[in-house]
């Protein structure tokens, strides 16, 4: 029997991450049911499962996946640019597969504990990387200096909420561009 390479089970993992997304995305955890992943991802019950233990090991998966990524943008670059490329990438399939588990994500943090218990590790490490980043920002002379920083973390948090919210819910990006430098200037020093 051939070996299947690391490679090979990674690349597997990230396409059953991708097909799943778009799953929850479209037809929400409940809706996403085992007959609709194997659809979605073109593989059995047995070869999804292969990698995730179960439905709710698969979604926490794709939360996990989404979350790392934006962490590493957040540090890099700031949740602006998080924000803009978000805004940049409105019209991709991918990107409102994207913006429903984000919304699924919300949902399931108010109405089950034991996701939320789970997600909340990984919360904490976007605050974090955001937070780590204004004091780079604040300590270079960048950043206001007149606000604390944590209101300017949940300032720019609220931000991304709401536009998270607006692109889920169909609604045109239209000026959002010229938003975000709002949103931007805010934070900066004058």
């Amino acid at each position: 029997m051939p070996r299947v390479s690391q490679d090979q089970l990674d690349a597997r993992r990230q396409e059953i991450l991708s097909a799943a997304r778009a799953c929850f995305a479209r037809h929400g955890y409940e809706g996403a049911t085992v007959r609709r992943l194997e659809e979605a991802t073109g593989l059995s019950r047995g070869a999804i499962f292969h990698h995730f233990r179960d439905k709710d090991s698969l979604f926490l998966a794709v939360a996990e996946d989404d979350a790392a990524a934006m962490v590493s943008t957040v540090a890099e670059n700031g949740l602006v640019q998080v924000m803009r490329d978000l805004l940049a990438r409105a019209a991709s399939p991918d990107t409102a597969g994207w913006l429903g588990s984000q919304l699924e994500v919300s949902r399931r943090l108010r109405t089950d504990p034991d996701f939320a218990s789970r997600w909340a590790q990984r919360q904490a490490a976007i605050e974090e990387a955001t937070r780590e980043r204004l004091g780079r920002l604040r300590d270079a002379g960048k950043l206001r200096d007149d606000v604390p920083l944590d209101v300017l973390a949940e300032f720019l948090e609220l931000a991304y909420d709401g536009l998270v919210l607006h692109l889920a819910m169909g609604r045109p990006a239209g000026s959002l561009s010229r938003v975000l430098d709002v949103v931007e200037e805010a934070v900066r020093h004058p």
